[in-house]
């Protein structure tokens, strides 16, 4: 079992990403919608599984309506994570995800499996390492486990601005003490920690990805899957989809 690591020259590597094929989102779900498989056809389908769909940075689960809607269509309790902006304090936010996770088992009477896209992946991995009891395994898409700050220039501005409106008082985002502070200590060394000892861990990675170094998404206890598809193209990608599928079934078959 590994540990995340923090990858060198990540600012000489983010100037390298390559923002501008983020553009291909409208493409990609065109052709998500084309393909027989949106309908259902040629994957495997659930037993009404529960699936907790956590969204990435500065997105809520309206940007996973897609992807949720198309579980549910194929046999699985797929439910929205219960967030309007992923921008809050990581350890508030994991502990919400830890209850909705709870919630949700307790209803359902099964295991949840987390699925999170980016930052969203970073959450559901946490969530996780504290409650095995509860999770039945864990997808991740473009998640930058080994570090998460291995992304574009813009996405690390864009953070740098959220961390000075949190720390100035400004509701619901994340305060510039999450990168060092007391209040996501916790959660700091969680993500450090190796996922639990036969944990199901899927990461979806692109090398097309135009915000995430890619390289970042290879966690030493994940499979890993590539996929074509922009970063936020992983939540309307038909390949994300098919591995999606394939996951959660290798999941409910163990």
């Amino acid at each position: 079992m590994g540990t995340v690591r923090t990858l060198p020259g990540r600012a000489v590597r983010g100037l390298s990403i390559p923002l501008w094929r983020e553009g291909s989102f409208a493409q990609e779900h065109a052709r998500l919608l084309l393909d027989r498989l949106y309908s259902g056809e040629g994957v495997a389908h659930g037993d009404g599984e529960p699936v907790l769909l956590v969204p990435g940075l500065l997105a809520g689960d309206r940007s996973l309506d897609r992807l949720r809607g198309w579980l549910r269509r194929i046999g699985y309790d797929a439910t929205p994570a219960g967030i309007r902006v992923n921008a809050d304090c990581t350890e508030r936010t994991v502990t919400a995800l830890e209850r909705r996770t709870e919630a949700l088992a307790e209803q359902t009477g099964r295991k949840v499996t987390l699925l999170g896209q980016s930052r969203g992946g970073t959450l559901s991995r946490v969530v996780a390492y504290r409650r095995p009891d509860l999770v039945s395994g864990l997808v991740t898409m473009g998640t930058p486990h080994l570090d998460p700050l291995a992304a574009h220039p813009v996405v690390l501005g864009t953070l740098a601005w959220m961390g000075a409106a949190g720390s100035a008082g400004f509701p619901g985002l994340l305060r510039l003490s999450c990168l060092d502070g007391a209040c996501c200590e916790e959660v700091r060394d969680d993500m450090l920690a190796p996922m639990p000892e036969g944990m199901p861990f899927v990461s979806l990675y692109s090398r097309r990805d135009g915000i995430v170094d890619w390289r970042a998404c290879l966690h030493d206890d994940a499979e890993h899957v590539a996929v074509d598809a922009s970063h936020c193209g992983m939540a309307v990608s038909r390949e994300s989809y098919r591995a999606v599928a394939g996951a959660l079934h290798a999941f409910a078959r163990r």
